[in-house]
């Protein structure tokens, strides 16, 4: 790797990783028990990035199927359950979004080379997202 190209993957303010920038965060500490292993870090459907170790705080619950896959709020379903009470029985699964993530350890992807964080980081996504052609694209954990 040229060193022009590393210089835009890591500076003293992020590491970056495909579409996601990783901040430091060096006095974060989390509970044992809410630390999730080797979990998927995924912005729609696409190839997850694996995190050896990941933490979330926050975020609004949300109901997301193959026929919704960006989510629906807790009041959004309960109203789609009222007005077809069938869509009791598709595929939900409860998920969290636009939450703050924590990753530490390593970070691995198909597409890219692995990255080790020795300490807690905070997980951005790339800010495209807020571009008027990705307005459908939400964030989920």
């Amino acid at each position: 790797m040229r060193f022009k190209d590393w210089v835009r993957r890591h500076t003293a303010a992020y590491i970056r990783q495909g579409e996601w920038f990783f901040l430091p965060a060096p006095g974060l500490t989390a509970a044992a028990q809410l630390l999730f292993h080797n979990e998927p870090l995924r912005r729609g459907g696409g190839k997850p990035h694996i995190c050896e170790e990941l933490y979330r705080v926050g975020g609004t619950t949300v109901y997301v199927c193959g026929r919704y896959p960006n989510g629906l709020t807790e009041r959004e379903y309960h109203d789609l359950l009222t007005r077809q009470p069938m869509a009791r029985k598709w595929t939900w699964q409860l998920m969290r979004r636009a939450p703050r993530v924590y990753v530490r350890g390593r970070i691995r992807h198909a597409d890219h080379k692995t990255v080790v964080l020795p300490f807690w980081h905070e997980v951005q996504m790339n800010t495209e997202t807020q571009s008027r052609a990705m307005r459908n694209v939400a964030f989920l954990d």
